[in-house]
């Protein structure tokens, strides 16, 4: 089948390797976005795979605690000049006042809600704002945490927006380091679940297959039995959670430890209890697919 150079694009940068590499996998796939994926990190190309899209849409993520309640949220405009916008940015610290008081259980609620200050719906107000603005805008997503102990962290002006959620026998301000340190953590690493035990068995099935696939590429390894390769594959998945799983990944100012070390060490020298409960991270444009930029051209002629 052909393979377009958007799709070759995509899969560049869902994975991080060459244009070449890219096209090969696809054709070698049949196309099948997944499985050329799967093909790359088999190959030992790919180390894992990256979250699919390119975060290019406008707007703002932004994370607050109002009146003891966290609150995430994401608001989408066209261009990053209006993001910058004062009209804008009041907007989305209004919603997430809204979104904290009023308490809306999906979106369509929240946009009934009435704007603070007026007798205007949310919605109301956001259409009000598209004319002030000359911008579509709207608002994408939102969480609240009502429970617990949360610490907010907006990083690059609006680019992620982090809430950590703790349960703790501390007051709010004694766990505000813990908290912001977390959340900077999942701010600049991602990790694609919160704890080890998130991970379905579906998800290490998958990472056992490719690790086998792997070995079987790979000459020194080719001709070890088939129980040894199993039992470093098992070694190996704990490389996996260290990767993949928040409370078991190295903290980031301190790589002597793992983030569930550093809380129970921090809440310690506290002389209190800290347990992380939940998190939200939300990054602006994440998985909204935007107008083909310039790569595809440059990749156009590969898949001629």
């Amino acid at each position: 089948m052909a393979i377009s150079a958007a799709d070759v694009k995509n899969l560049r940068e869902m994975t991080g390797v060459g244009m070449m590499d890219c096209k090969k996998a696809l054709t070698e796939s049949n196309g099948d976005m997944d499985k050329a994926v799967e093909w790359l990190r088999e190959k030992g190309l790919a180390a894992a795979q990256k979250k699919a899209g390119r975060t290019a849409a406008e707007g703002m993520a932004y994370a607050a605690v109002i009146d003891g309640v966290g609150v995430c949220v994401e608001v989408n405009a066209e261009s990053d000049f209006v993001a910058k916008n004062d009209v804008f940015v009041d907007y989305v610290h209004e919603v997430a006042a809204v979104v904290a008081h009023e308490d809306p259980k999906d979106l369509d609620a929240l946009m009934e809600c009435k704007y603070p200050g007026s007798q205007l719906t949310v919605k109301e107000t956001q259409n009000e704002k598209v004319l002030v603005i000359g911008e579509n805008i709207h608002v994408r997503r939102f969480t609240r945490f009502g429970e617990g102990v949360s610490v907010a962290y907006v990083h690059m002006g609006g680019k992620i927006g982090v809430i950590v959620n703790l349960e703790t026998d501390l007051k709010p301000e004694a766990v505000e380091t813990i908290g912001k340190d977390v959340a900077m953590q999942i701010a600049a690493l991602n990790p694609r679940f919160w704890d080890k035990s998130q991970v379905t068995q579906d998800v290490l099935d998958e990472e056992k297959k490719i690790l086998l696939a792997q070995m079987e590429n790979d000459p020194s390894m080719a001709n070890k039995p088939q129980q040894v390769r199993e039992k470093i594959v098992m070694g190996k998945l704990n490389k996996f959670y260290a990767e993949n799983c928040l409370l078991q990944q190295e903290f980031v100012r301190d790589n002597s430890m793992t983030v569930e070390k550093y809380i129970a060490s921090a809440a310690k020298a506290l002389g209190g209890n800290v347990k992380f409960s939940n998190a939200v991270r939300y990054e602006k444009g994440e998985g909204i697919e935007k107008r083909q930029d310039d790569l595809a051209a440059e990749v156009a002629k590969l898949v001629k």
